[in-house]
């Protein structure tokens, strides 16, 4: 089964980014990917747009090409109990959030530390994604981060980026994270992570690792758009509603056969 969807990307609102929307769309059409979502980070990293960029995501297309693309945010997980930089106003804008460490944010420190500042944001129930947490400048106690995204619906990100190309070691984090997922009956998220419109929809590093393990299919929420939305729904999220003319017509025959 193709994996279809893909929730991380980022633009160049991002500046260490380098496409735009227009092209991620298309990138994601000519793929065959059914749904894409932009991510930019928040507005702690040095070089995060504007939270009225945030905002203004309301006047970008929801679909175009086939495709569609939902507005998400990679919110920083933020030191000494200030959580993550995405409030709930900016939120309200927002049709899902990650929150990831990020070393210009975040200096690491020590595990109990990360696990106590990854779990404060799960609790926050603002994220809907808990960000390439294999990075291995932020080890955390794997179990205990895990058993608190299960208890507040938060997706295990495994990020095809850090096996190939981004926070290099990450690879025997990532392992262990997803095998400790499997073992606790939890879900994740397969995501690219990209920074250029190229990338888009490349998980199949992430794939051949969940193959590998005999991690359930059906517990990789990202794996269908009709998957996702219904994640998102059980948030409460309005996207759903929004999407759903076009995930009927996604899903009839004629598009399908296209």
């Amino acid at each position: 089964m193709r994996h279809l969807t893909d929730t991380h990307a980022h633009t160049v609102a991002s500046t260490h980014a380098y496409s735009t929307v227009d092209e991620y769309f298309r990138a994601a059409a000519d793929k065959g990917l059914a749904l894409f979502s932009i991510t930019d980070h928040g507005p702690e990293m040095p070089d995060s747009p504007h939270p009225w960029h945030f905002g203004n995501m309301r006047v970008l297309p929801r679909v175009r090409y086939g495709v569609a693309m939902l507005r998400g945010i990679e919110a920083n997980i933020l030191p000494s109990d200030r959580v993550i930089d995405a409030n709930e106003l900016l939120m309200s804008f927002m049709d899902f959030g990650i929150a990831s460490f990020h070393e210009p944010v975040f200096p690491p420190t020590d595990v109990k530390t990360h696990t106590k500042a990854a779990i404060a944001a799960i609790e926050t129930g603002r994220i809907q994604i808990l960000g390439h947490p294999g990075n291995p400048n932020y080890p955390i106690d794997i179990e205990e981060v895990i058993r608190a995204a299960r208890d507040h619906n938060v997706l295990i990100e495994i990020n095809n980026s850090s096996f190939v190309s981004s926070r290099l070691g990450s690879e025997p984090f990532c392992m262990d994270i997803l095998e400790t997922v499997k073992r606790l009956d939890w879900k994740v998220a397969l995501s690219s992570d990209s920074h250029v419109h190229y990338t888009v929809g490349d998980v199949d590093v992430s794939l051949a690792k969940v193959d590998a393990i005999g991690f359930p299919e059906e517990q990789v929420v990202t794996m269908t758009p009709e998957r996702l939305l219904g994640f998102l729904a059980e948030h409460g999220k309005p996207v759903v509603d929004e999407l759903a003319e076009w995930l009927a017509d996604w899903q009839s025959p004629s598009i399908i056969e296209l």
